[in-house]
């Protein structure tokens, strides 16, 4: 089995890091439950300059390791690596947090699975410099089996792959999205998605 997984907010509680950063930063007082767009820069209200300070610093190595992991996905993830299943963590973070993000892997214990950045949203001109990178064409010759993801923006890279069954991690900003398919499932957490996971194995 080959499986997709998505970094931030699936692995990570990215989103309720820059809740407290946009808090300290800007004063905006936004709880996570409240970010009800995957755009943050409408979640937010943020001016265009306090959008792209935010990302720098957010994207800083210091900031990325410092982000919490997702309960319960470390375990699941390395118990699948365990049973032989192929684990892909494709990000849309920009090419220059590779290596912090390679580092978060390494310390929580996920050292086994590969890492791709994607330009996913069109976001990679705040930080570069990475030689690793996955590029559009070539991450539509991939194939999974599964895939595990937050952002209804992100749904359009998995058109080229009609069997592909998606487990939507339940987040404030996907809770009123419509399902592409029937594909498509809502997971509340690591455990639900592992009982997925097992029941297509079955």
């Amino acid at each position: 089995m080959n499986i997709y997984i998505d970094f931030d907010d699936c692995l990570c509680e990215t989103a309720r890091y820059f809740s407290n950063m946009v808090s300290d930063l800007f004063g905006k007082d936004v709880p996570y439950e409240k970010i009800r767009f995957f755009n943050l820069q409408d979640s937010f209200d943020l001016t265009d300059e306090q959008y792209e300070f935010m990302m720098i610093e957010a994207h800083k190595p210091e900031a990325l390791l410092a982000f919490e992991e997702t309960p319960g996905a470390v375990m699941t993830v390395n118990g699948w690596i365990d049973e032989g299943k192929n684990v892909s963590i494709i990000t849309g973070r920009p090419f220059g947090a590779y290596e912090a993000s390679r580092e978060w892997l390494d310390r929580h214990g996920l050292d086994r699975v590969r890492l791709y950045c994607l330009n996913k949203y069109g976001r990679d001109n705040f930080i570069k410099g990475s030689d690793f990178s996955l590029e559009v064409e070539d991450y539509l010759k991939m194939q999974f089996d599964l895939a595990v993801e937050d952002s209804p923006a992100a749904f359009r890279f998995f058109e080229h792959m009609p069997d592909l069954r998606v487990m939507v991690y339940d987040r404030p900003w996907n809770r009123e999205c419509e399902f592409p398919t029937g594909k498509y499932r809502r997971v509340y957490d690591w455990d639900s998605i592992d009982k997925a996971v097992k029941a297509i194995r079955d």
